[in-house]
């Protein structure tokens, strides 16, 4: 595997990327300390790497060009660049399990064609792929060791992508994209989602509560499993999901029509949210304790992925 130097003045600083794309995760990394601080823009770098490699290219047969080079980078199938050069590093610091970013890389490539998905068990495996292996990285950013951490960590990853989901229904939409499943609000092509009519603005209403209503159960499974973070990742962590749940207040304060405005948290109530994270922290015994049960119900749609807790049935 061969690794590229540091990151040059031709790619962004990792901080630099968090603070301009991650405003929520930048606000929440000032409570980490030096090190997990720097490691973790440094993943977020990374994702948001990926992520713009697909999104810039100028067609789905380019991006899928540049997100093979990226997964050969990745596998030490050719030189990395520089932005993977620095994942790999950081990878090899923490003991990290490269096949988190392969999945990741394979979540971001299912979005290069139309995107409607049929089923929740869809919506579950891509929210997994996207974000859930994330939270798998960043327990080996924050030294996280324990195995038991792992399903908590991907719960609390789609937790948040599924409230980025129900924010984003009509940006989504005017690329193409309808995440919302057929099961819940019918096989809506992504045109009629930007200007809907009354039928369709009540399903998509619908189907946005529904979302964020299953967004609370992988949160709750998220916050279960914080005692596994060191103290001071800990009580980061618990402000960027707190920060990033309230997108789901938003989002029911206007009615969930998300389809006309992105829902977003304004900097004061961020501050607020800080504030009353750091009381549960100091006074809720909860949030310290591990040997939480893992709810496996919540992984039944994750069959045959890494880290992922099913239940004693097997898959749904």
């Amino acid at each position: 595997m061969t690794l590229a130097p540091a990151l040059g003045e031709t790619a962004p600083s990792a901080r630099a990327v968090l603070k301009t794309h991650g405003r929520s995760f930048h606000f929440a990394s000032k409570f980490l300390g030096e090190r997990h601080g720097a490691n973790a823009a440094r993943l977020y770098a990374f994702c948001r790497h990926v992520d713009d490699t697909a999104d810039n290219a100028e067609s789905a047969q380019a991006a899928g060009f540049e997100l093979d080079r990226l997964e050969a980078e990745i596998n030490g199938q050719r030189p990395a660049g520089p932005r993977i050069g620095d994942f790999l590093a950081l990878a090899d610091e923490t003991n990290m399990d490269l096949r988190a970013a392969q999945a990741l890389v394979a979540g971001v490539r299912s979005d290069l064609g139309p995107v409607a998905f049929a089923s929740e068990r869809e919506l579950v495996r891509y929210a997994y792929h996207v974000a859930g292996v994330v939270g798998l990285m960043m327990c080996a950013v924050l030294d996280v060791d324990d195995p038991a951490a792992a399903p908590f960590a991907i719960d609390l990853g789609i937790a948040m992508q599924l409230t980025n989901i129900a924010r984003d229904v009509g940006e989504d939409a005017a690329m193409g994209r309808r995440y919302l499943p057929a099961e819940w609000v019918g096989d809506l092509v992504p045109d009629r989602i930007g200007d809907p009519d009354t039928d369709t603005a009540e399903r998509l209403r619908a189907g946005t509560r529904r979302l964020l209503a299953k967004a609370e159960a992988y949160y709750e499974s998220g916050e279960a499993g914080m005692a596994y973070l060191p103290a001071r990742a800990r009580l980061a962590i618990l402000v960027a999901a707190r920060v990033y749940r309230r997108i789901g207040v938003a989002a029911r304060h206007g009615d969930h029509e998300t389809w006309r405005m992105r829902a977003q948290v304004a900097g004061p109530v961020k501050a607020a949210i800080a504030l009353g994270a750091m009381g549960d922290f100091a006074f809720s015994s909860r949030l310290h304790q591990r040997g939480a049960q893992h709810d496996s119900h919540l992984h039944a749609a994750l069959d045959g992925l890494p880290s992922a807790n099913l239940p004693a049935g097997g898959p749904e």
